[in-house]
């Protein structure tokens, strides 16, 4: 593994452990779901390789989803690898820097894409929260929220 490619993924072990997840849609009182368990999982696989990302909610509608998030050391960022219990598989492309983590998904890859999407999440100062949020965006137009997504460090 090149030097470039360790340093890359030291920096996503901040990722790492369990986190409670509170998803907030516009016009909605409180969390998804009436309070909905959601959890998410951060861990290495294959020889800290990869960053393996699982996340699990109480909430038919919701999936659950599996991400794999390796280095892209050409372009200085990173790709995740995103599938999810309706059998949806996509990839992102993700940056890490400072304390802000997003994920873009701009072109069609093995599934059409219909519509733009991007997260942007910051890290609190002691890494214990992400306040974040997605966006969407159609036919190439502006970015229009679509809901806030907020990481607790668990435990």
């Amino acid at each position: 593994m090149s030097d470039r490619t360790a340093e890359m993924l030291a920096r996503l072990e901040v990722f790492v452990g369990e986190w409670d997840l509170e998803a907030r849609f516009p016009g909605d009182d409180g969390p998804a779901g009436g309070g909905a368990a959601a959890r998410s999982r951060f861990g290495w696989t294959l020889d800290r390789q990869f960053l393996e990302q699982r996340t699990e909610i109480d909430v038919a509608e919701a999936p659950d989803g599996l991400m794999i998030v390796g280095p892209d050391p050409e372009s200085g960022g990173y790709v995740q690898h995103y599938f999810d219990s309706r059998g949806v598989a996509r990839l992102y492309t993700m940056t890490f820097v400072g304390r802000v983590w997003t994920l873009t998904r701009e072109a069609a890859d093995f599934t059409p894409l219909q519509f733009r999407q991007r997260f942007i999440g910051t890290f609190s100062e002691d890494a214990n929260t992400i306040e974040g949020a997605w966006e969407t965006s159609r036919d190439g137009g502006s970015w229009q929220h679509d809901f806030a997504l907020t990481y607790r460090r668990a435990g």
